[in-house]
């Protein structure tokens, strides 16, 4: 199904992988693993052919399925259903919309030409199954999730969770030989990353997935690839078997390398010791210098320890003791209303959780808080002395074609240094700064975005799932941090451990907008969000 050989990759200039090779066959599912930024990503576009490697080949053999971190570039026209978009994946919307064609040209002019045409189009689209595709369709896309009615409803008006449920329903409805999937579960429920689960299992194809949901990994391969430093390291069995393997191995490269260390100081220093002493002795240092020289080539090095991301965001200014206040809002995309008559108010430090099903309009809730897009009624009052900074869990606010660091100075006057050092509380430290944002990963995204959060010193933040991506020490790193700023705070978040260290003190019930206390028993829905 795939066959790679010396391969090489880069990101934005600076080299992520060389010299790797490694086949993946029919019935294999195969775990790709290492820290945000490593290249899993962009390894993933280049096995899928979607990008270039710097050097060495990749082979596919039979249909390929690639989810990308971000399904917009691939969502076709906007303006089709839903249930279109799923159909399409095996091209049946377009085979049904001849089809349809070809009857009329039989009923205008019945022909022999016409009629024989319509036959051989019928016969295909029937061996292709699509008089049972819709429904087909429509079980799979509600084993993701997407209600019943969203499927009927223009590509357009999905919110960033169905867009990457429906693109995932497109994509395993096409019946592929080799899928492709990088972060699978972002915005899955329980249920759904059940069904996901329960789908791989009984795939019968070639798997490579990329996640930061450890049960998945358990529970669906058998192999795993550990991209790190430039590296790829094949280990087999489940990822706790990686764990274990992974662990075990960092022990003896750390004991080979303190040897080997304490070899080379012992051999440096006895040379030196010989080395302004007789003759004889000069040569027997020059000796021990060759044999240092070639132990220091040949010198393994340690592995680097557990890093410890430490995340901070500043004091923020005082703002009034009501910073947001919202009355009567209305929103609809051309069709019923996604929400209407949305009212309430965050006081001065609060944190209200917004929770509600995919479609329930929690991200078009927050877009309009910012500002980003209009209500068809209501009105949002924030006061003069509040400053917004607004996370987007698609990632809008990160442009291609323009550096990590100008985005940085986008959101502050703070010299280059200032921002450089916040860029390296997140990990994209160096060369880093001047790449393209658009070259960036998933969680590099999110981490910048975060850093941009961090630079404007706001004092109210509207968050929508901003630890998607992120690897677990970036995560609790995050977690830590948001809980204990003591600013004003709107979170919408599926992550349950995020959510239970922030503590929130209030929840939204969306499309509702009813208002709740928050507490302990409230976690499970948090999963379904």
């Amino acid at each position: 199904m795939l066959q790679v050989r010396d391969l090489a990759i880069e990101a934005g200039g600076l080299p992520l992988l060389a010299g790797a090779s490694f086949s993946l066959h029919a019935g294999e599912k195969v775990g790709l693993v290492g820290r945000n930024g490593a290249g899993k990503t962009t390894l993933l576009q280049v096995l899928a052919g979607e990008a270039e490697p710097t050097a060495g080949m990749v082979l596919r053999g039979g249909r390929t399925g690639y989810l990308r971190q971000d399904p917009k570039a691939r969502l076709g026209d906007p303006g089709s259903t839903s249930v279109v978009h799923i159909l399409e994946g095996r091209g049946l919307a377009a085979m049904a919309d001849r089809l349809e064609k070809l009857r009329l040209a039989v009923e205008e002019r019945p022909s022999e030409r016409n009629v024989a045409r319509f036959s051989r189009a019928e016969e295909t689209y029937r061996h292709a199954g699509g008089y049972a595709a819709d429904a087909e369709a429509r079980r799979m896309a509600a084993g993701l999730g997407l209600a019943p009615d969203r499927l009927d409803r223009p590509v357009r008006v999905l919110s960033g969770g169905e867009r990457r449920r429906l693109e995932l329903a497109r994509i395993l409805f096409a019946g592929t030989d080799l899928l492709l999937l990088d972060e699978p579960t972002n915005h899955l429920d329980n249920d759904a990353k059940a069904w996901l689960m329960k789908f791989l299992a009984s795939f019968r194809g070639a798997l490579l997935v990329v996640s930061h949901d450890l049960v998945l990994l358990d529970r669906s391969i058998t192999r795993v690839l550990h991209l790190d430093d430039g590296g790829l390291v094949e280990y087999r069995g489940t990822y706790s078997q990686y764990r274990t393997a992974r662990r075990q191995d960092e022990e003896r490269l750390a004991r080979t390398a303190a040897r080997q260390q304490a070899e080379i100081k012992r051999l440096s220093s006895l040379a030196d010791s010989m080395r302004h002493s007789t003759e004889k002795r000069a040569r027997k240092a020059k000796t021990l210098d060759t044999r240092v020289e070639r132990l220091r080539s040949q010198a393994v090095a340690a592995p680097k320890r557990q890093r410890k991301v430490n995340v901070r965001f500043p004091t923020p200014p005082r703002s009034g003791s009501v910073p947001l206040a919202v009355q009567g809002l209305a929103k609809s995309y051309g069709g019923p209303a996604v929400f209407e008559g949305v009212t309430f108010d965050v006081g001065r430090g609060e944190r209200l959780l917004v929770l509600g099903l995919n479609g329930a309009g929690k991200t078009s809730l927050l877009r309009i808080l910012a500002g980003q897009s209009e209500p068809d009624r209501g009105l949002v009052r924030i006061l003069s002395a509040v400053s917004v900074g607004y996370y987007a869990q698609e990632h809008e606010g990160i442009r291609p074609g323009m550096s990590v660091l100008a985005h940085m100075r986008s959101q502050s006057d703070a010299p280059d240094e200032s921002l450089r050092g916040l860029l390296g509380m997140f990990e994209l430290r160096g060369d880093r700064a001047l790449q393209d944002a658009g070259t960036l990963s998933g969680g590099e995204k999110t981490k910048l975005a975060l850093a941009q959060l961090v630079a404007g010193r706001h004092n109210l933040l509207l968050l929508d799932e901003p630890t998607n991506n992120l690897d677990p020490p970036a995560r609790e790193a995050v977690a830590l941090a948001l809980g204990g700023w003591p600013g004003t705070m709107v979170l919408v978040s599926h992550d349950t451990d995020f959510v239970r260290a922030l503590q929130p003190d209030r929840v939204l019930f969306m499309p509702e907008g009813a208002l709740d206390y928050w507490s302990d028993d409230l976690v499970d829905l948090v999963s379904l969000a």
